[in-house]
């Protein structure tokens, strides 16, 4: 455990970088299914968002999410972490960030297959989700209030 210990901030440093690439991830994909909604299955566009949400979930959106999961799981081992009252909060809020990352992986699969339910007013709506858990997150974290 003592290596640990030693690599701490670089842990820390690539779980900062990791949850930034997710939440990139977490931010757009809403964003081009706002655009995606507009259009007509099986037009070009429709294909081209298609693929733009399939690569942004697959090459960067769950990587992201993984390594930060990697990254966070090894931040845990530190010695009387769980005796915190913040943390708890915060992995609550992580929790309906991982939701989020499924709810979103869903809807680019019912894209893909033409069968979105959903207008472009709704994921507007809901692009605002991971905006404010991250915002939480952050703040639990930082400031650590309790």
């Amino acid at each position: 455990m003592n290596w640990l210990a030693e690599a701490y901030p670089w842990i820390k440093a690539l779980h900062v970088i990791s949850v930034i690439a997710w939440m990139a991830g977490l931010l757009y994909l809403p964003r081009l299914f706002v655009y995606h909604a507009g259009t007509e299955p099986g037009t070009e566009s429709s294909e081209t968002f298609k693929v733009m949400e399939r690569r942004l979930l697959r090459a960067i959106t769950t990587p992201a999410m993984i390594a930060s999961l990697v990254f966070g799981l090894l931040l845990l081992t530190t010695p009387g972490i769980f005796q915190q009252g913040w943390l708890h909060a915060k992995l609550l809020l992580v929790l309906g960030m991982f939701a989020m990352h499924g709810v979103l992986s869903r809807w680019r699969k019912d894209f893909e297959a033409d069968r979105n339910r959903h207008p472009a007013r709704f994921y507007r709506f809901m692009n605002e989700i991971p905006t404010v858990l991250m915002i939480l997150i952050v703040l639990l974290a930082v400031a650590k209030p309790f």
